[in-house]
């Protein structure tokens, strides 16, 4: 049983990862222990992920870095990773090593952190603790369970009361080995009352190595607050990435998440959104652009827990050669959720006919005053039409590009940052025509 091989490796080197780590993330370690014995990872026999073995994809050999050697050379000099016309304050961890030597572009407001949870846990102790792991949850999901055993730091972004963070934050996460290698990345946003905050992440792979990254990300949004999270994955096709995204929302507040998974290996991303105060809004995104022989799994979960809520669901995919896609979106509409709105759709294109497409759709709805939708469509290019552009004049490959391209367009619609937007548009026209769908100003990518 591969559970017990990291069993055993977790209670060998216990003593090493709690002190290479900080108190709060090895208080949690006994309780993940218990979850992940118990429950081990999930498998093809649960209804959630019927089309892919977790257990199979940590069958390999790989190296895990608990005596957290440092990364050498600065990231800032090697690689640049930039929007163009889109100042950002830019921030590396390399493979789970988050790079301590940095200092903004721009200064943010009073009170506003950004860093490490090393750094964090000094200067606001108590506030780390009242977050840190209590909306990721360890007993419905074994690699969640994992990821809290062994990850000894992450990031962190913590906005005060009031305070609106202008300036956008991204975060560039690099795997770079000579060997097979493990990541155990964590994520957490605290915005408080009435706050903003934009977080860019952007995934690179700089070797040829096969990776495993498992990432939990907790984004607790307070009364009022605004908070946009974007995810773009732009990994080798030997990175396997398995990701669970927890959002916890109070009274009016907004959030936005949109993945964009422009290349990897196999994906699996887990959206876990509770909305816990009247009137907030929750959008859910996913775009996904997948050839050859990858694979690429959203599961997504909006629980309207309160009244006058509304929440969106929009996935697309786009898959190409023997790609394969998989999408389960749920609704649950709780029985003192009066006046929800909720939309789901999702919309697939099998370019080729090896390319396999599997999609559930539901709606649990326990209150009888609401408004509830799910869409899915899947098919191929419309026949119609690609002969209409073509009798205009236009060739065929760019006749295909140009409905590619807009079938994706209602996925970059929901990004709030104009320039990004415009620079994702760009980045998918590069990988629908088989070019680099890298940035083109990084080095990370040359």
């Amino acid at each position: 049983m591969i559970e017990q091989q990291y069993i055993d490796i977790f209670n060998q080197y216990r003593d090493t990862i709690d002190s290479k780590s900080v108190a709060v993330l090895n208080n949690l370690r006994e309780k993940a222990l218990d979850a992940f014995q118990k429950q081990g990872f999930p498998t093809k026999k649960l209804e959630d992920y019927l089309y892919l073995d977790i257990a199979a994809e940590f069958m390999p050999d790989f190296g895990l870095n608990l005596n957290r050697v440092p990364f050498a050379g600065n990231p800032y000099m090697a690689y640049r990773c930039e929007i163009p016309n889109m100042t950002t304050n830019l921030y590396f961890v390399l493979n789970d090593l988050f790079h301590e030597e940095h200092k903004p572009k721009v200064e943010y407001p009073e009170g506003v952190f950004v860093g490490s949870f090393k750094q964090f846990s000094k200067q606001n102790p108590g506030t780390f603790t009242k977050y840190y792991g209590q909306i990721a949850d360890l007993y419905n999901n074994g690699t969640v369970a994992f990821n809290t055993m062994f990850a000894q730091d992450g990031f962190v972004i913590y906005v005060p009361k009031g305070v609106i963070v202008e300036q956008p934050i991204q975060l560039i996460n690099i795997l770079k080995s000579e060997f097979n290698y493990l990541v155990n990345r964590r994520i957490l946003i605290i915005a408080e009352d009435d706050t903003q905050v934009k977080l860019l992440i952007c995934d690179h792979t700089v070797d040829e190595s096969q990776f495993l990254a498992t990432q939990v990300t907790e984004i607790f949004a307070g009364k009022n607050a605004i908070v946009d999270y974007y995810d773009l994955e732009e990994n080798s096709d030997k990175v396997t990435r398995l990701t669970n995204t927890f959002v916890h929302q109070e009274e009016a507040s907004n959030v936005l998440v949109n993945n964009m998974t422009l290349n990897t290996g196999v994906s699996r991303n887990n959206y876990h959104v509770k909305l816990r105060g009247e009137h907030s809004e929750a959008y859910v995104c996913g775009m996904v652009i997948a050839d050859r022989n990858q694979y690429v799994d959203n599961f997504a979960f909006l629980d309207h827990a309160k009244p006058h809520c509304t929440s969106t669901q929009l996935f697309k995919y786009v898959l190409q050669d023997e790609a394969k896609g998989a999408f389960c979106g749920r609704i649950l509409v709780e029985k003192d959720a009066q006046k929800t709105l909720a939309y789901q759709s999702n919309n697939n294109l099998c370019i080729s006919p090896t390319a396999h497409m599997y999609a559930k759709p539901q709606l649990e709805i326990y209150a009888d005053d609401v408004k509830c939708s799910h869409g899915l469509t899947t098919g191929q290019l419309d026949e119609e039409a690609l002969l209409y552009l073509r009798s205009r004049g236009i060739g065929k490959d760019a006749a295909r590009l140009l409905l590619m391209q807009a079938f994706t367009a209602g996925v970059l619609d929901h990004v709030r940052i104009p320039r990004l937007r415009d620079r994702l548009a760009d980045l998918v026209e590069k990988r629908f025509k088989g070019e680099s769908a890298r940035c083109g100003n990084c080095a990370v990518c040359k």
